[in-house]
């Protein structure tokens, strides 16, 4: 399966330890194209529905639902965790999306 970056999947995050996201849940694929198409390991961020305005989340609209990318929960996964696609993130959410990578880990 083609994974591309700001793609919306699927993902089993189980198992978990501590204070990680849980469960099957949608991510927002982070990790660039090339490193998608040739390495087995994806890098995504999780959504949940349920969130505090953090200056780490970006709100998004899916399916007619309001969500959030959590950019404080990035992590790297095998692919084999990705159970299936289910979207993209709009431009607009794709900028804001760098605009909090680029003040949070790059700054």
């Amino acid at each position: 399966m083609e994974i591309k970056q700001y793609e919306i999947v699927l993902v089993n995050l189980d198992p978990t330890m501590g204070s990680e996201m849980k469960k099957t849940r949608p991510c927002a694929v982070i990790s660039p194209n090339e490193m998608n198409r040739y390495l087995q390991t994806i890098v995504v961020a999780p959504l949940t529905n349920s969130s505090k305005p953090y200056p780490t989340r970006v709100e998004i609209r899916q399916s007619k639902t309001k969500g959030w990318v959590v950019l404080d929960q990035i992590r790297t996964i095998d692919r084999i965790r990705i159970i299936k696609k289910l979207g993209n993130l709009t431009a607009t959410e794709i900028e804001a999306v760098k605009a909090v990578i680029m003040e949070t880990y790059v700054e």
